[in-house]
């Protein structure tokens, strides 16, 4: 199976992805690109510094020159695209994988990103058809960490006013260890916040509710008014409520347009095909006219950038922001939804209290089929609910997204993983089961 996927290109290292590939990554993108620089960060895998050493000797081998940001979180990447005015950008990471991963996250100018449809696929040909020649002239490695310092100074600002919260933090043992205390200072009860590629106390992916275990109970046990747990590079962040439960991630895209709405900024907000509703109408009510559209950052951000968005957010914990170039980060978000909960305490009220207040149906959250005959199961669910039933709608860009007056589900297949995805949500939970139970028993005919 290839390494280069939808957004990213990324696998098992010394599988799908090893020094050679990213030697020649690195040889052709400048090709690719048209540009004779490259900006290059790392996060702290493993396998990434080998990585890291082979993807710059690709580039300066091809005469272009290396800006060595040295480890960053993904964001920091895409800061420093726009920050340097980079043509190109490559961030070494997996993002939330277990350790055993690693890939390659490309953007062009303006932060721009390079997927499937954007350059990956012409990158791919290159990789395999074409031949290295170095160039005659070596091109550089050239020191810019100090990128870090101007990304601080970017932050700060909205981290402002947070003082009198009690948070917890879980860093996933990632790359918001780098950045967070800066912005947040000691105050906060920080756990996995050492860098190390391991990932010894779990995997550092917050969608899963195994890894988010450990920081439930510290938000409890230390009485915070919420968790905040980030993934491996820090372009997702999720949250616990004071009580220790887990939010479902669409429904805090909801709370950043609070956040937005309380600074008198309106206009149009982007979600993914997966949205629960409740954010649907919640936004739309406080005056974010709605846009969906396909799940992964190399869709969200181009989209956003068409709507002219205020921001967007998925079911996986990206969220985007026109005031950060139309990119996701988890901390940006973090800051963000930290000031919401500043504003709630000073009006005696809770984080729980406001998702009560988002919440109006039942969802299933994204249910996982490990299967071969995904193409077979979603013709039969689509024949069963389209073409026997009517429904009011149906969205057909992203697998499919067909709803009805009382219920809804979308089913597409992973980009990055071999799953067929489900999201189900009705007004009840008794219409819930019903409607689960039958998805189940159709997909269950292809295992």
């Amino acid at each position: 199976m290839s390494a280069f996927k939808a957004y990213d290109i990324r696998g098992i290292y010394g599988k799908d992805i090893d020094e050679e590939l990213a030697y020649k990554v690195g040889y052709f993108l400048p090709a690719l690109l048209e540009t004779d620089h490259v900006v290059v960060g790392r996060d702290v895998r493993l396998s990434s510094p080998a990585l890291h050493d082979a993807l710059v000797e690709g580039i300066t081998d091809s005469g272009a020159d290396a800006w060595d940001i040295g480890l960053a979180t993904t964001p920091m990447v895409y800061f420093a695209t726009v920050h340097l005015k980079a043509d190109a950008s490559v961030q070494i990471t997996a993002s939330h994988n277990p350790k055993e991963y690693n890939g390659l996250k490309i953007s062009r100018r303006g932060a721009l990103p390079v997927g499937g449809d954007t350059g990956l696929k012409d990158l791919e040909r290159m990789t395999l058809e074409r031949k290295i020649v170095k160039a005659d002239r070596k091109g550089s490695v050239i020191d810019r960490s100090d990128v870090r310092d101007a990304y601080i100074g970017f932050l700060k600002p909205y981290a402002e006013g947070l003082d009198g919260l009690d948070i917890s933090i879980d860093c996933s043992s990632g790359m918001s260890s780098i950045i967070i205390k800066d912005l947040l200072g000691d105050k906060p009860h920080y756990i996995n916040d050492t860098l190390d590629g391991s990932f010894p106390a779990h995997e550092p992916n917050p969608l899963e509710e195994k890894n988010c275990r450990q920081i439930e109970a510290e938000t409890v046990k230390n009485g915070s008014d919420c968790g905040v747990i980030y993934d491996g590079d820090a372009d997702r962040v999720m949250f616990i409520d004071e009580k220790g439960a887990f939010i479902q991630p669409d429904y805090i895209t909801a709370v950043i347009g609070r956040y937005y709405a309380g600074k008198g900024r309106t206009g149009n907000a982007l979600q993914d095909i997966r949205t629960s509703r409740s954010t649907t109408e919640y936004l739309e009510s406080i005056g974010f006219p709605v846009t969906t559209w396909k799940v992964g950052h190399a869709f969200a951000k181009l989209k956003i950038r068409e709507i002219e968005g205020v921001f967007g957010g998925e079911l996986a914990g990206h969220y985007y922001f026109r005031d950060f170039f139309c990119c996701d980060s988890g901390i940006f978000a973090s800051l963000l939804v930290l000031s919401v909960v500043k504003a709630l305490k000073a009006e005696g009220r809770t984080l729980s209290s406001l998702i009560s207040e988002i919440v109006r149906y039942a969802n299933s959250g994204e249910i996982n089929f490990k299967l071969e005959e995904k193409d077979g199961a979603i013709a039969a669910l689509y024949s069963r609910f389209v073409e026997n039933d009517k429904p009011t709608a149906v969205l057909d860009f992203d697998g499919y997204r067909i709803e009805f007056p009382d219920w809804w589900f979308n089913v597409r297949k992973s980009n990055t993983e071999p799953y067929l995805r489900i999201v189900a949500e009705a007004k009840t939970d008794e219409l819930l089961s019903e409607k689960l139970s039958e998805i189940r028993n159709i997909i269950g005919e292809f295992h």
